[in-house]
């Protein structure tokens, strides 16, 4: 299994640099950033400093560790913070995340780079978030004696670890110092494996990161004038299949408003969307106090406000469920509104829990969206039942981080 793993790298890495010599885009990006960590490194590390070490995979990982970066930095200035990300998708949007001393790619686990690595940083802890199980990192990490831990992370059965043929990967389980973990399945199914005394349930940090952002939400005066008294629906991180759905609807009920946020925000996808649109329509943009009161559909045309535009809608739809998963439910539902998305959520657990108290509906098709909506619009009382079954979810949820401050064995190494 071992000698498995190592081809299964080689492998990954040449067919990285095979997408990346055809130009494609992820591909060449992380080969090119590949190159320059080092470079990186050599110009940032400070010598007789302690850097912690975080890594995420990409974005959504990086947000369920940014609590704890950052309440870390706060606590314990004496730490410099290295942050590093596997996919463009985390490193390309926040290379410049100004709560990390350092931030770069991490190289591809092969036993070369992670000794490398690691023996070039040094840190005093490693931190590594939700699914990062490195199998050579992890080795050299311990072979320093370097504390590890895994932060939100969550186990299924259907794991490499867990299954018939994963008796010697899950020895990279046992590497791990302390696991905080989601949910009691998680903490279940490590027991199977004989991982028991360094494991506490913790929940899901991204609960306490929706939370300080709904706190510190902008307000957005070209937002608010155009949602002026009407009842607003919001589409964030939209996809064409889920804008397939939802503007037919919106075309023809033209009592509510609709802000579009789409998750890539590039021409040809914003001309898509105006083409379907029959309602007088905004970009933001171009978009002023004055012109936009009369706009019946507003398209946010650039990135970074979406957050706080879920709290102007009285609906929120979160795109991505009829591609490869749903994008951030939280940041809707932080604000206790309804929050409808594709059937793509399985393997998300706050989308099961939202569908069970209420505040979550799933859309399988043009019927169903047009189901949900109408019981939505034709009901006030559904309406606020929906939205505050889906607040209070979000508000019970939050307390991760002081949970996993409270773990006695990660105070005592701070």
């Amino acid at each position: 299994m071992l000698g498995l793993y190592s081809v299964v790298i080689s492998l990954y890495l040449t067919a990285i640099r095979m997408a990346a010599f055809f130009n494609h885009k992820k591909a060449r990006l992380m080969v090119e950033g590949h190159k320059q960590v080092y470079r990186i490194l050599q110009e940032k590390l400070i010598p007789g400093e302690k850097y912690l070490w975080f890594h995420a995979a990409s974005l959504g990982e990086f947000e369920q560790g940014r609590p704890l970066i950052e309440r870390i930095r706060k606590e314990y200035p004496k730490y410099k913070i290295l942050l590093t990300f596997f996919s463009p998708s985390g490193y390309e949007v926040r290379k410049n995340y100004d709560g990390a001393d350092i931030v770069c790619y991490l190289p591809i686990d092969t036993p070369f780079n992670a000794r490398k690595f690691v023996k070039t940083v040094h840190p005093a802890m490693a931190f590594f978030i939700k699914y990062e199980f490195w199998q050579n990192y992890m080795k050299a990490l311990q072979k320093y004696e370097i504390p590890i831990y895994s932060i939100c992370s969550i186990f299924r059965p259907e794991q490499v670890f867990f299954r018939w043929y994963g008796g010697q990967y899950y020895q990279v389980l046992t590497r791990i110092t302390h696991f905080f973990v989601q949910n009691e399945q998680s903490k279940a199914l490590l027991a199977t494996r004989g991982i028991k005394d360094n494991v506490t349930i913790v929940g899901d940090t991204r609960f306490d990161r929706v939370r300080d952002i709904a706190l510190q939400a902008k307000q957005l005066p070209i937002v608010e004038s155009f949602r002026g008294d009407c009842k607003t629906f919001v589409a964030g991180s939209s996809w064409e299949p889920d804008e397939d759905l939802f503007i037919p609807y919106f075309n023809e009920h033209k009592d509510w408003k609709l802000i579009i946020a789409p998750h890539v925000v590039s021409e040809s996808h914003i001309k898509g969307i105006l083409e379907k649109l029959d309602r007088k329509t905004v970009r933001y943009s171009q978009a002023t106090p004055e012109n936009v009161k009369s706009a019946e559909c507003l398209i946010i045309d650039c990135y970074g406000l979406l957050s706080s535009i879920y709290n102007y809608g009285d609906v929120a739809y979160v795109g991505g469920g009829f591609g490869v998963g749903i994008h951030n439910l939280l940041e809707a539902a932080i604000y206790g509104i309804p929050v409808l998305f594709g059937p793509n959520n399985q393997r998300f657990q706050e989308a099961q829990e939202l569908k069970t108290c209420g505040g979550g509906k799933e859309i399988c098709d043009m019927k169903s969206f047009v189901s949900q909506m109408d019981e939505l619009l034709n009901s006030q009382q559904q309406l606020e039942n929906s939205g505050s079954a889906a607040g209070a979810y979000v508000k019970s949820r939050v307390g991760a981080l002081e949970k996993i401050f409270a773990e006695s064995s990660l105070r005592e190494q701070l």
